[in-house]
């Protein structure tokens, strides 16, 4: 029987998250290694666990992954949700992109100076708005299908969707014109695999609050 994937990282969102959610969506149980302290990271670079000296990092397969779109492309493959021909994935990849493009910037979001904090979610709401969000409405309103791509689901359906609820909590009402993505927010949120992962409890990391930002520059300073 095949090892539980292992999880490195910090007890928080940051670049794990979308390994997180992708796994979960898989149906794929994992176990979580924290990173407390600098040492805890000093201590994994040392022994040779991570190739550019950097989380995160999955032991999964007798691999241990680092990198996360790397990560993330092994599992969509392993659990097949990365298409059925190369055509299928090229777009999987042109939508996951673009969902990177936006996350980038939500993911600095909790860790900028409060100073830079306006500036950055006024670029968040107008980049969701009026570059991103349109783009994946027309995708959907194009064939008329349940998912991103050949009418099945992907990781790409399943990056989207994490990067529907994280724009959300900045901007409760960003959606308002999207009926497409709400749609698609609503059909991903109710498989059982993500309602499990979206209830309370479970292994998915809540948003990062400045009390979250500061301890963890305490321990890793």
């Amino acid at each position: 029987m095949a090892r539980t994937p292992i999880l490195h990282y910090f007890d928080g969102r940051g670049r794990m998250e979308s390994i997180r959610w992708l796994l979960a969506a898989a149906g794929v149980e994992f176990e979580e290694k924290f990173l407390k302290t600098r040492e805890d990271l000093e201590k994994l670079r040392k022994d040779g666990s991570l190739m550019f000296q950097q989380v995160p990092m999955v032991e999964i397969d007798g691999m241990k992954l680092v990198q996360t779109r790397a990560i993330l492309n092994y599992i969509a493959t392993k659990y097949n949700l990365y298409g059925k021909d190369v055509k299928e994935r090229a777009l999987i990849d042109m939508y996951s992109e673009g969902v990177a493009d936006l996350n980038e910037i939500i993911l600095h979001y909790p860790f900028l100076p409060p100073g830079d904090k306006d500036g950055s979610l006024t670029q968040i709401k107008e980049k969701s708005r009026n570059r991103y969000f349109p783009a994946f409405e027309k995708v959907l309103k194009s064939h008329g299908q349940d998912y991103l791509v050949g009418n099945r689901l992907s990781k790409a359906d399943i990056h989207l969707t994490e990067l529907l609820y994280h724009t959300e909590e900045l901007d409760p009402s960003v959606l308002a014109n999207f009926p497409l993505l709400k749609a698609l927010k609503t059909r991903i949120s109710n498989l059982p695999t993500v309602k499990k992962f979206l209830q309370p409890g479970s292994q998915r990391k809540p948003f990062e609050d400045e009390k979250f930002v500061e301890e963890l520059k305490k321990s890793f300073g």
